[in-house]
């Protein structure tokens, strides 16, 4: 099985500070002995705002672990990622939920993997459960 990799799980990778650092590898071990390993390009995106990240960083990192970046998003992609958080955002604006917002790229990252059958690896599973409820998900 392909599994899709949110951004979160790179970020507690790469930090060995992260009290999830151990776990983020663990995972993404066992997910690669069971199928490819695939980010959508909204994750690519992300992982460059890091401090110390950069392009020839990610193109490194994802061609020595065998991960691919899938740049392509089409219209069905756009269309669930913008009914979900078309959802998200009448659910929060009627309950005046508190905490942090949500950004578009969240819904794209969900979309992507639903729609390609991917399960999806997330320390963020409320939003992904929420949004995409039949979204195979993983988490730490």
């Amino acid at each position: 099985m392909t599994s899709a990799i949110d951004s979160n799980i790179f970020v507690a990778l790469w930090d060995a500070q992260n009290a999830l650092h151990l776990r983020a590898q663990a995972v993404l071990d066992e997910a690669q002995s069971h199928g490819n390993l695939v980010v959508a390009a909204p994750v690519y995106a992300e992982l460059l705002s890091f401090p110390g990240r950069t392009e020839d960083f990610l193109d490194y990192f994802f061609s020595k672990t065998a991960i691919t970046v899938d740049w392509e998003l089409n219209e069905s992609d756009w269309r669930a990622a913008g009914r979900a958080f078309q959802i998200y955002a009448g659910r929060r604006r009627k309950h005046r939920e508190a905490g942090p917002r949500r950004i578009l790229t969240d819904f794209l990252i969900g979309a992507h993997a639903l729609r390609r059958g991917y399960r999806l690896h997330t320390l963020d599973e409320g939003l992904y459960r929420a949004a995409f409820p039949r979204l195979s998900i993983s988490t730490l």
